[in-house]
């Protein structure tokens, strides 16, 4: 019997695709980074930001993604998982979790031995991985296989390929939902650049290189006088509503105790994201005591939510920071109920939704208001349910967490709402003042998304161009920041997470730069105009549910089902 390989060996081995695919065929999480084949089984139940952001990197290259959201000593870490290597450029799979369909190593060999069929070829993914989800294969992808999709029980309503039937002599008769949704997708590949693999290498390369001219110019270090800064702030905000509190003024407090709120959740973002001390351990706990204890807010679920965000920005169904029905829906998509693979259920495009997304350009600010008490259902739910981490090295996280809402309610439900505020309509108002204040955080977020493109273009486009066609910067004076927190450069925030957000402003001149390098339109927008284009996004999707309402309601009184 042959001894086994040492380790090193098995790191260096090389990998063939169908031996990739077979892998993940057989239930594993296999992922590229920097030309390494990591097997993340282990890790994933693990991972600090839950398992839904690396299955959607099952069968990627996924070397942006994880340098993007990982700090080098992490990334260093995962040399641990390296099983062997890839030789060239890989070519992306669609991942199970996005409804990719994978052969198992018994099928590959059938298919090698099958002689009848000469021109079958294991090492197409053109015959693997199949799109069976809403993932729109271009034209210019390397496997232009020409045909639809199957359709699979992965799939949504919607699934259709950005590539029509060109080689049928007749065409299927095409939904008036999924002609919209084709409409979409060449929109955005007549505005952005080809998805040819030069083009996107291209990108990639100068992407990593304005990386490195972002860190010579040392932008990723914290500027932590810009911290002491809004440390004041901070306390000057407390100090105002105990001041008012203590006087009786219990409107006044709440609104102050609500700029506090909102303030705060700057800080706790860039902790997150490790922007502070760049070191996991402390930039967790300093992120738990300003989201947990001060806020009541899981920064667990918020991460492990933001990270699945970064990866599959706008996408209808596999990011959760649109998925937002019965109150919005940014996308017709949402009209055929959407499969979650973030909340691992159907959304269903119920009466309710059906009747509010009529309504939703009206009700975006009002619902926007209530946003912070869906927050703290969002976060018990994540630290009683099974989503927070219980073993591994952040299992303490979730204890830390718990013992932050404690203190929470009990220094604001308790001590300040029940014991320091007489009468139970001035309890209420105080809680609802104190925490619609903070509605601005929450137009701030949607604002850079909501009117950007859902269209998924497939796994050819890059990392950077899909952060950049999916999302918007707002433009502001310099003095203004502290209003937006930084975070109105969601653009540059997507392409390089770690960046402090008191840099990102010194960033948009470089970003600006590699966007005209490359060709990437740059989405820059006025506040009131990002707003405007929101306001008239949900507006086109309501006259839309409001057409499509219409048509079923004079259906189903003529009792013409559409059959026909």
């Amino acid at each position: 019997m042959s001894s086994p390989l040492p380790a090193s060996s098995r790191k260096d081995k090389m990998l063939s695709r169908p031996e990739i695919e077979a892998l993940i065929a057989d239930g594993k999480h296999i992922v590229i980074v920097d030309g390494k084949v990591l097997k993340c089984d282990a890790w994933i139940k693990y991972h600090p930001g839950g398992d839904k952001a690396i299955k959607h990197m099952v069968g990627r290259d996924a070397t942006d993604e994880v340098t993007a959201l990982h700090s080098a000593g992490a990334r260093q870490r995962m040399n641990a998982f390296v099983i062997g290597r890839v030789q060239g450029r890989w070519v992306n799979f669609v991942p199970p979790i996005q409804g990719g369909n994978f052969r198992t190593q018994a099928e590959l060999d059938a298919l090698n031995s099958d002689t009848s069929c000469p021109e079958t070829d294991v090492d197409d993914s053109s015959q693997s991985s199949t799109d069976a989800s809403p993932i729109f294969e271009p034209a210019e992808g390397k496997h232009d296989a020409r045909r639809r999709r199957p359709h699979t029980a992965h799939s949504s309503a919607t699934s259709i390929s950005s590539v029509e039937l060109e080689d049928t002599e007749e065409k299927p008769k095409m939904s008036h939902l999924d002609a919209k949704t084709l409409e979409e997708i060449n929109l955005d590949l007549a505005q952005y650049p080809p998805l040819k693999p030069e083009v996107q290498d291209e990108i990639v390369r100068k992407y990593r290189v304005l990386d490195k001219k972002i860190q010579d110019a040392g932008l990723y270090k914290c500027n932590y006088t810009s911290y002491l800064i809004e440390a004041t702030r901070y306390a000057m905000f407390f100090s105002t509503f105990l001041f008012f509190l203590s006087k009786g003024w219990y409107g006044t407090s709440a609104f102050f105790l609500g700029c506090f709120w909102h303030q705060l959740v700057f800080t706790a973002h860039d902790a997150g994201h490790m922007g502070i001390t760049h070191d996991f351990t402390i930039d967790t706990v300093i992120g738990i005591i300003i989201a947990d204890f001060l806020g009541g807010l899981s920064l667990g679920w918020w991460k492990r939510s933001h990270n699945v965000h970064h990866i599959v920005t706008n996408s209808a169904e596999h990011d959760p920071d649109i998925q937002h029905l019965p109150f919005f829906a940014i996308t017709h998509r949402f009209f055929n109920s959407i499969s979650s693979t973030y909340y691992d259920r159907i959304i269903q495009f119920d009466d309710a939704a059906k009747f509010l997304v009529q309504y939703q350009h009206w009700l975006y600010y009002p619902i926007l208001f209530l946003g912070r008490f869906n927050l703290y259902r969002l976060s018990w739910e994540y630290l009683l349910g099974g989503q927070a981490p219980r073993r591994g090295p952040a299992w303490w996280h979730r204890w830390f967490e718990i013992a932050g809402q404690i203190t929470f309610w009990y220094w604001y439900g308790y001590r300040v709402v029940y014991c320091g505020i007489p009468g139970y309509w001035n309890r209420l108002a105080f809680i609802l003042v104190s925490n619609m204040v903070t509605m601005p955080i929450h137009v701030q977020i949607t604002l850079s998304h909501f009117a950007m493109s859902t269209a998924d273009l497939g796994t050819h486009e890059s990392f950077a161009q899909k952060m950049l066609r999916t999302t918007m910067d707002v433009d502001c004076p310099e003095w203004l920041d502290f209003f937006h927190g930084g975070l109105q450069f969601q653009a540059i925030h997507h392409l390089y997470p770690r960046i402090p957000r008191h840099n990102l402003r010194q960033a948009q001149r470089l970003v600006m730069d590699f966007c005209d390098d490359v060709g990437i339109p740059y989405g820059l927008y006025g506040f009131a105009d990002g707003n405007r284009k929101v306001i008239g996004r949900l507006g086109d999707v309501a006259r839309q549910a409001s057409i499509l309402a219409a048509c079923q309601r004079s259906m189903a009184e003529s009792g013409d089902l559409g059959l026909h």
